[in-house]
């Protein structure tokens, strides 16, 4: 994996948002053929999401290439929403951008992480645990599985 160093990070603005759709829908339309719908994501409401939520881009070239969507809990930062754009993964954006959320929440006094993610996703399960994630639990959904994951941090 090659690292660039020039990617950038910056907060969404409301204009960003049909680039952050094209993302999402890009970057997990190869789910589709798995699971035998669209991904949640893919049917977001992204101009509303960006007006409610934090969103943090990777921007490389001039271009948003990823994203992640937090939101703050009491006792967690959530991750509701984390994905790089198909042409631009296997540069560890992905990594830097779940780092980003680690800093945030240790930022914000949260020392844990959650997600969720489908079952039938299990390069993302496996990315996950490979950055610290475990699975807390399991639960059926919409004929899969849903595996909700979290992350303890220290100061």
């Amino acid at each position: 994996m090659t690292i660039n160093s020039s990617i950038r990070f910056r907060q969404a603005e409301t204009t960003d948002a049909p680039v952050i759709r094209d993302i999402v829908r890009a970057a997990y339309g190869k789910w589709v053929p798995v699971i035998g719908r669209e991904p949640l994501p893919m049917r977001a409401d992204y101009e509303k999401a960006v007006a409610e939520h934090p969103f943090e881009l990777a921007v490389a070239d001039g271009g948003i290439v990823g994203m992640i969507e937090t939101m703050l809990a009491d006792d967690h930062l959530w991750i509701e929403n984390v994905c790089v754009a198909p042409q631009a993964q296997g540069r560890g954006i992905g990594r830097l951008l779940l780092e980003r959320a680690e800093h945030k929440a240790l930022e914000s006094g949260r020392l844990e992480l959650r997600l969720l993610t489908n079952g039938a996703f299990e390069a993302n399960v496996l990315l996950y645990k490979r950055h610290g994630y475990t699975i807390d639990r399991e639960e059926p959904f919409m004929g899969g599985m849903t595996v909700y994951m979290s992350k303890k941090l220290t100061r």
